[in-house]
């Protein structure tokens, strides 16, 4: 993915100036699919204009551009969204963490993945917060659109790390429970291993 395919992606959507797309990019995509600030987006923008993949639409006060998508625009859009998936690198900072977990003492990943099961139930609390600002702002009987799709979608993810967390911790309760100890006592004594 590049900078300038999530930018025709939410110019698609509506026309709009420098500084709306780089809220929008802090509301939304910001931490969830794409991080874009104001000194990326604007040389960007300059581009895509010259490169005929969006123009400027309108002009708002103190000379803001207002940028649509040109039909060049539209067709790499396309072009970019029917492409396979695999075609650039894959970064996941949790997955990676995950391939290390084995370098760390036993006490040491509990306390890791403690705080992978926490901060991925956060993130769940957040999204279940904009799912119901969406669903607050659509007419009865309208659909949502598909911002209401993509934050169902980071909450389901979320909410998978959330339960792997909390799965390999007990995982590791039970393999590491003294014979003949009851959950309660083997959960006490991870907590205080972990501490």
């Amino acid at each position: 993915m590049s900078l300038r395919h999530a930018l025709l992606g939410l110019l698609a959507d509506t026309p709009q100036n420098g500084y709306d797309l780089t809220k929008r990019f802090e509301e939304t995509l910001s931490g969830h699919a794409w991080n874009a600030g104001h000194s990326q987006i604007y040389p960007e923008l300059k581009r895509m204009t010259a490169d005929g993949l969006i123009e400027v639409v309108d002009e708002g006060s103190r000379g803001s551009k207002v940028y649509g998508v040109t039909d060049a625009g539209r067709t790499e859009l396309r072009r970019w969204m029917f492409s396979p998936v695999g075609d650039t690198p894959p970064r996941n900072e949790f997955v990676l963490r995950l391939f290390m977990l084995s370098s760390l003492d036993l006490p040491d990943v509990r306390v890791l993945t403690e705080r992978m099961a926490e901060s991925s139930g956060e993130r769940v609390t957040g999204l279940d917060h904009a799912i119901e600002q969406i669903e607050a702002a659509t007419p009865a009987g309208q659909p949502h659109g598909y911002a209401r799709f993509a934050a169902e979608f980071g909450r389901r993810y979320y909410e998978l790390q959330r339960d792997w967390a909390r799965w390999v911790l007990e995982q590791l309760e039970t393999a590491h429970r003294p014979a003949g100890s009851t959950n309660s006592e083997a959960g006490s004594a991870t907590r205080r291993e972990s501490r």
